[in-house]
């Protein structure tokens, strides 16, 4: 069975190639580029990958459908140009979708996040299983701009019996630094509140803080993120402050909207 690996980029000439040398396994790679002002359009061809390019970025769950549209096997791997597949995955990979015992329209893949120079072992973070193999003629991505998610066409959700599960880890490198922290958190945090903000929702700064304390005691306590030591505190500080970061932008939102309403009526 041939596969197709998906991957939307916007300024990522520093991950796309490693990326990319990870699946040089599949059948054909395309990536989508949204307005990269860096070198990931050429790097991502000089590796070979079919490179397409979009002037504007509608979300992450649109423009990964577009992506899915631009496929041309029946198998398909999203991945995040912050990933890297290990070669005992790539098996595992090929295994299951030329294996006829296999009979799952899709599988979830355990990842495990690098953070600042440390493997993160706990904190909710590892094992995050996320489902990124499947039929191309099963499933597209929910239109959230941010926090997409798989689902099977024409539902809102997989049966936990049509999911099959793999058991090599996708390497994430998602935080190389603190600066590639707060650059993502400042960026989805903006795109999170602006989506809940269309759709209508309100909060308060009550609830901004109440849910950040909530994700620092689930991630550090219940989540077992202390025994990450130091870096384990880190990272449940740094989602108790991402956490706030959204309810708190959003209330924003609100406060602004309020503001020019009261000033239009008059």
């Amino acid at each position: 069975m041939s596969l197709s690996v998906v991957i939307i980029t916007r300024n990522e000439a520093q991950h796309i190639q490693a990326c990319l040398d990870s699946v040089s396994f599949a059948t054909e790679v395309i990536v989508l580029d949204s307005a990269s002002s860096d070198e990931t359009v050429q790097l991502a061809q000089d590796k070979g990958a079919l490179v397409h390019q979009t002037a504007d970025f509608p979300g992450f769950g649109e423009q990964k459908n577009r992506a899915l549209d631009l496929v041309s096997c029946p198998w398909v791997l999203n991945i995040d140009a912050d990933e890297r597949v290990s070669q005992a995955l790539a098996q595992e990979i090929l295994k299951a979708i030329a294996d006829p015992a296999y009979k799952h329209p899709a599988f979830d893949i355990p990842r495990s996040t690098y953070f600042c120079g440390k493997w993160i072992q706990h904190c909710g973070w590892t094992p995050d299983r996320v489902v990124r193999l499947f039929r191309a003629d099963g499933a597209r991505f929910s239109d959230d701009k941010v926090h997409e998610r798989l689902v099977p066409k024409g539902r809102n959700n997989w049966d936990n019996r049509e999911i099959g599960h793999l058991s090599s880890p996708m390497l994430h490198y998602s935080y190389l630094s603190p600066e590639d922290y707060w650059r993502k958190l400042k960026s989805y945090s903006q795109i999170w509140a602006e989506q809940r903000f269309a759709l209508g929702q309100k909060t308060s700064v009550g609830r901004a803080f109440a849910s950040a304390l909530f994700a620092f005691v689930r991630s550090y306590v219940f989540q077992a993120g202390f025994l990450d030591g130091s870096m384990g505190l880190a990272v449940c500080v740094m989602q108790a402050q991402g956490t706030f970061a959204k309810y708190f932008t959003l209330y924003c939102l609100n406060q602004k909207n309020h503001v020019e309403r009261f000033h239009g009526s008059d």
